[in-house]
């Protein structure tokens, strides 16, 4: 039969969600950090007064709408399949986390709808006060959002706080231990960090593409300032969070860790394997360019800690794709290095008075545009692709959780899923990038400048009045 050169329902299964969920994983990413940066933004223009903030708060409000719009929407997709390909893990965990996923929609996802209509339209038609806290409770939502749903992920990770019932399902005793379990605090605050550093990127990015066209653009000069601040300050404290995370993760998820750093032997001292190819047939590392020491000074902050390394674990316990786990830390690791040393130059820059006149540096921006969204995309391959062979960390193994399902049903929606995705979302960043092209300008126009569209019905004449419209706009002091 043709569908037997095709990987089973499993792997079709797995590669699906994976694809989906990495997809769907770009856009909050930006949308968290973008969201509190347009806090700031209107925070800045009513203190100050001054148009640029207000100006750069149009500019990016375009972008985040369309953000949002397509992270909603490749959000719902994954829902979907925890019933289609997933009803065995979903029956077992539904107790514990269905809870969960209700809390985010109910105290994150209703905060954001409720309040996104006034942030994107009620500019200069609401008080400047209600809609600067309308922006405040939308970026608010996107972290609260954020905290359920790490929230949930973490459990998977640690799970704490259940029993087991006598048909398998983990049954919730404590939902404190369940939501704040031990791997929630240290994921939370690098996830979110890893948000704000993503947007500062595009951000720069963005910025740094302007300030080259035109150095005498002000609302351009600000916007690369301001991004290069956020990096030079966050992309720090990013690395500390990361490092409190891998901490945990020796602690409690050794093998992930031993696959993360291609340790086929427990060492002590272990060295810092830079590169090299893992061979999991052979059980080694080969070709490996290592730094003696470093491994166990990173890891247990000492010259002589000891590392386990894979042999010390049964074969059905470690990472099922041990090169991934390698290579996707690495490049993680790899972006995030670029990102401290991006910022830290632009300290010396802004420093000597170079922030706005050195080219190569702005086109440096320009290239690590992308850098925050493959930091993340990676971090997560790493995190989730380490946890194998388990949905469930130690618990409920990933063979277990899959639905009863052909692999032709699989294999059949995701394909639709891949020509759908890449139409609709190729159409959506290809707006992106028109709008990233369009300079920022004074008097920017936002969402929010267009009267209302009326298809049918009584259309009240103040509405249609052309001076009302005009009107609604904010005319702020420089």
């Amino acid at each position: 039969m043709l569908w037997d050169a095709f990987p089973d329902a499993l792997h079709l299964a797995r590669f699906q969600f994976a694809f989906t969920v990495t997809f769907h994983f770009l856009f909050p990413a930006f949308t968290i950090g973008l969201a509190s940066f347009l806090a700031v933004l209107e925070g800045l223009w009513l203190w100050t007064g001054r148009a640029r903030y207000l100006d750069l708060f149009r500019y990016w409000l375009k972008v985040f709408a369309v953000n949002f719009a397509m992270g909603v929407v490749s959000g719902l997709v994954l829902s979907y399949q925890f019933g289609t390909n997933w009803a065995t893990w979903s029956d077992k965990v539904g107790p514990v986390l269905g809870p969960i996923m209700a809390y985010e929609v109910l105290t994150a996802f209703f905060l954001e709808a409720g309040f996104l209509g006034v942030m994107l339209f009620g500019l200069g038609r609401v008080g400047k006060g209600l809609h600067f806290f309308a922006t405040c409770l939308v970026a608010v939502g996107t972290l609260i959002s954020g905290f359920w749903i790490l929230s949930a992920n973490s459990w998977m990770q640690t799970p704490a706080g259940f029993s087991i019932a006598p048909d398998g399902r983990f049954m919730p005793e404590d939902w404190w231990a369940i939501v704040f379990n031990p791997s929630f605090p240290f994921r939370y605050l690098h996830t979110i960090t890893g948000a704000f550093l993503t947007t500062a990127m595009i951000v720069g990015a963005v910025g740094a593409w302007h300030v080259l066209q035109d150095r005498s653009n002000e609302r351009a000069r600000t916007m690369f300032s301001m991004a290069m601040w956020m990096a030079a300050a966050v992309a720090p404290a990013q690395a500390f969070f990361g490092d409190a995370q891998g901490l945990w993760a020796l602690d409690k998820q050794p093998q992930k860790v031993a696959a993360m750093e291609g340790h086929w032997e427990t060492q002590a001292p272990a060295p810092l394997i830079l590169f090299g190819i893992p061979d999991m047939e052979r059980e080694e590392t080969k070709l490996k360019v290592e730094i003696p020491y470093l491994g166990s000074l990173i890891l247990r902050h000492s010259l002589d800690g000891e590392i386990k390394g894979l042999k010390d674990f049964p074969k059905d316990q470690r990472p099922t794709n041990v090169p991934l786990v390698f290579w996707s830390f690495r490049i993680m690791v790899g972006m995030g290095m670029l990102m401290i040393a991006l910022g830290a130059v632009s300290l010396f820059l802004r420093w000597r008075g170079r922030l706005y006149d050195s080219a190569w540096f702005q086109r440096w921006a320009v290239a690590m545009g992308p850098s925050g969204l493959i930091a993340v995309t990676f971090g997560w391959i790493t995190t989730e692709a380490g946890r194998q062979p388990f949905t469930v960390y130690g618990l409920l193994r990933t063979a277990d959780s899959v639905s009863p399902i052909a692999a032709p049903a699989v294999l059949t929606s995701l394909v639709l899923f891949m020509a759908v995705y890449f139409v609709v979302f190729g159409a959506g960043i290809w707006y992106l990038f028109r709008l990233f092209r369009h300079p920022p300008e004074p008097q920017e126009l936002g969402v929010e400048s267009e009267p209302p569209i009326r298809t049918a019905g009584i259309t009240p004449a103040a509405s249609a009045d052309p001076d009302r419209v005009h009107d609604a706009r904010p005319q702020p002091a420089e």
